[in-house]
């Protein structure tokens, strides 16, 4: 259990706080997701010692400062439209994210999320199915804001996911189905796990 919340205040003058919990999977560095618009859980070593929290608060500040200015001219307006619609009628507007965008650089990987560090919250959408049919781009979306969520491709990944987006298997079927076509093994960070 975390320890009282640590509280900073981002470049924009916002409070945030941060709750910090000791993971014995950790050996060496700190990981950090921003779970809402005022709240940062962060991940230490189990055996940090508790003066450097000074400096890894600092840290979380400068890395916030960073990732808030490029992700903000990166965010493609109709795909940021399209990812708030999908919120609110599919999660109910909880999620959070701090970008979204097209990008051309994806081949085979069709969404990306980003948990933790510099680029927490971006979400990297391939072009290749800026043309595919609305709710396979939807599903694509809310796979990705899914992840926000439960990082991973584990079982409460794919529950979660699929108690919120009814056309989950049919969109998976859509995307194989292109695969097959192409001769392509298309994914969006595991597919396939589902």
């Amino acid at each position: 259990m975390p320890n009282t919340p640590y509280s900073i205040q981002d470049q924009e003058g916002n409070q945030l706080d941060v709750f910090v919990y000791p993971d014995r999977r950790l050996k060496k560095s700190a990981r950090w997701v921003r779970k809402d618009e005022k709240t940062i859980v962060v991940r230490i070593p189990y055996r940090m010692a508790r003066q450097n929290m000074d400096t890894l608060l600092d840290d979380v500040r400068r890395q916030l400062g960073k990732m808030r200015k490029p992700a903000r001219r990166r965010t493609d307006d109709d795909l940021q439209h399209r990812a708030d619609t999908v919120n609110q009628k599919y999660f109910n507007g909880t999620i959070t994210w701090n970008s979204i965008r097209w990008v051309s650089n994806m081949r085979n990987r069709l969404g990306s999320c980003t948990n933790g560090g510099v680029t927490d919250g971006n979400i990297r959408i391939s072009d290749r199915i800026h043309d595919w049919p609305q709710w396979v781009v939807d599903y694509v979306i809310a796979h990705e804001l899914a992840h926000r969520v439960h990082s991973d491709h584990g079982g409460e990944f794919w529950g979660y996911l699929r108690s919120a987006y009814p056309f989950v298997d049919k969109a998976i079927g859509f995307i194989e189905g292109i695969g097959y076509a192409t001769k392509e093994t298309l994914n969006l960070d595991g597919i396939s796990d589902s």
